[in-house]
């Protein structure tokens, strides 16, 4: 069966949506802890982590694979007002729910479902709207700062690092916020420069460390893919 993964964006409300089509017959009670994959895929702004994600998940099957964002993690700030909620650094590791990221990793491991929160960047801030996620053999977990935190980053048992330049983050970075986020670009390129920039040379760029596969530039790299897609074959499929 043909694996069917996208992400849609809630052009209202600016909600990044990944969608897995399951087989009817998917039983989650075949999942156990140790079998069970998780991959960290890190990087900074713009890199392209979702290229890279989607180029995983397109080597396995529809049953196996699920994709979890950091962004539906940013903590709920609905004890304050829009206006201060603009004032947010969501660049920075304190403005995720690592807790509940744990949680809910932690859950899937165990065979359990979980209901993964979404966040609108329009209204800064968490939505009522949650998306019940099973768990399978292969979970892959994307974002800026997931490498930042010790506890998630020794959940992946596989740690990739997109790297890209930074002229290149920038432009991808003001395209996106302005097309699907509804941002300027007067507003992007402060946030870029006062926020974006000290944040990635403080939190992100020294994760590459910690990373066991690091993808230059964003472009298909063969090499790398195949690297993780016999790690999962190997893990995943052998008995």
């Amino acid at each position: 069966m043909e694996l069917a993964v996208s992400y849609e964006v809630d052009k209202t409300l600016n909600i990044k949506h990944y969608f897995v089509s399951l087989h009817p017959d998917y039983n989650s009670k075949f999942i156990t802890q140790n079998k069970m994959l998780i991959i960290g895929i890190t990087g900074g702004t713009g890199c392209g982590k979702t290229t890279v994600v989607n180029q995983i998940v397109n080597e396995l099957s529809a049953e196996d694979v699920t994709v979890i964002s950091q962004d539906s993690y940013y903590k709920d700030l609905s004890h304050l007002t829009f206006e201060q909620r603009t004032q947010i650094n969501f660049d920075h590791p304190n403005s995720i729910d690592f807790d509940l990221l744990k949680e809910h990793l932690l859950a899937l491991k165990a065979g359990k479902t979980i209901d993964t929160p979404t966040y609108s960047f329009v209204e800064h801030n968490r939505t009522k709207e949650t998306v019940l996620v099973k768990p399978t053999n292969v979970v892959i977990v994307e974002g800026i700062l997931i490498f930042s935190h010790p506890d998630i980053r020794d959940l992946f048992n596989i740690k990739i690092f997109v790297h890209a330049d930074s002229d290149e983050r920038l432009i991808r970075r003001i395209k996106r916020d302005i097309t699907e986020r509804g941002r300027d670009v007067e507003e992007v390129l402060n946030r870029y420069q006062n926020t974006l920039k000290p944040m990635h040379m403080q939190f992100i760029e020294p994760m590459k460390e910690f990373a066991d596969i690091i993808i230059p530039n964003n472009r298909y790299n063969t090499v790398a893919i195949d690297i993780i897609k016999t790690i999962v074959h190997n893990r995943v499929y052998q008995k």
